[in-house]
Order: C-alpha cells, then structure tokens, then sequence
C-alpha cells in the first residue's frame, strides 16, 4: 500500500480528497495535517507521497510548508489555476494537477510520484515550457552572499537550513532573505524565488 499525507488547511477539503481515495486499489491516506503539523505528521506516520492542497492561498500556503518540500516526500500539488505553478516547483512539488481533479487521476498521479516520477496536468506544461523573458534588470544588485542565499532559497529551504548550509547563524539568514525579498521587489520568500529565477539569477 502506499502511503498518503494530505496536507491543506480546510479540514472539509482535506475530507473530500480522502473520500475520493478511499476506494483506489493500493492507496492508504495515513494522516491529515494542516502546514504547522505537516512537519510531525511526517515524522510520526512515515508516508511514502504527499498531497499539498494549496487552496485560495497558494503563495501563503507555499510559504508556510517551510521546509517540508525538502526533507518531506515527495509532494503533488492541487492548485486552482496556473498561477502558482512555478512557485509550486520552487517549493519542492513533484506533481501539479488542478483542484478539481477527479479520484482515479489523482491516484494514478500519486502511484508516478512513489515511482519517482515527475507529473503534471497537460494544461500546465505550456506556461511551464514557454520560452523565459530575457533577463529583466533589478532595481538593485544583490550581493555576493545574497547570490548563494537565493540559490538555496530557490530550493525550498528553510532559514535554519540556509543558515546551516553557508554556515552562519539563522538570524543572518533571515536577514539576508528578507533582503533579497526587498531588493527584488517580492512580498514572499517563494515569490523572491521566482523571481530570482526569472531574473536568471537562479535555475528552477
């Protein structure tokens, strides 16, 4: 059986998923968490996928996972439109369908996520594919240090991550990620990833 987190912040949506795999073959949700329990549900019931429903919120959502896209299992994202779909993949998502996706898709995508597959709606990949903008200008340069902090921001780290990553204190780390959030004009840390990347400053 494989092992299924579901992660959102409606309980009833979280509900819902769980009745629409309930009767796939070789599919066991074995918790339901909110952001904050996402970390110790992980810890505590050991599942092999997860499912990131990102709700009306996606950015504020993606934020609040902190971590969890880098030392949780593999995720597949729902998401209402293509909007987030970049700053899905920035934050660790693995997968990206839409919301409304119906039971027998969503167990078939997260069966290619346990076979380290990558998955994804056909009418996300278009703007995912799309040719990027030539580099845009920032307002002001970022430096040295905050080129290395992007980079690892870009990857879904944590401060505490970051911090430990270039060795120096988490104070430091969240001082230099707000920093990049300010320079580059962003309002979160996953939208700073973004747009570092569309800046070419990072690769996604």
């Amino acid at each position: 059986m494989l092992r299924v987190l579901l992660v959102g912040d409606d309980p009833l949506a979280r509900g819902g998923l769980a009745y629409l795999l309930s009767g796939e073959p070789g599919l066991a949700v074995v918790a339901q968490a909110d952001a904050l329990g996402a970390a110790a549900a992980v810890e505590r019931d050991d599942p092999e996928v997860a499912v990131w429903d990102l709700g009306a919120d996606p950015l504020g959502w993606l934020e609040r996972l902190g971590d969890l896209g880098e030392s949780g299992p593999p995720a597949l994202a729902l998401l209402l439109d293509e909007e987030a779909a970049a700053a899905a993949l920035a934050a660790g998502a693995r997968g990206l369908l839409f919301r409304d996706v119906e039971g027998g898709r969503l167990a078939a995508a997260l069966r290619a996520l346990g076979s380290d597959l990558l998955v994804f709606d056909d009418a996300l990949l278009p703007p995912l594919l799309r040719p990027r903008p030539a580099p845009q200008v920032q307002a002001e340069p970022l430096t040295p240090r905050e080129l290395e902090v992007v980079q690892l921001l870009a990857q879904g780290l944590s401060n505490r991550r970051i911090a430990e990553s270039l060795g120096i204190s988490e104070h430091t780390a969240k001082f230099h990620v707000n920093s990049i959030v300010g320079k580059l004009g962003a309002q979160t840390r996953t939208d700073a990833a973004v747009r570092a990347a569309r800046l070419g400053l990072v690769l996604l």
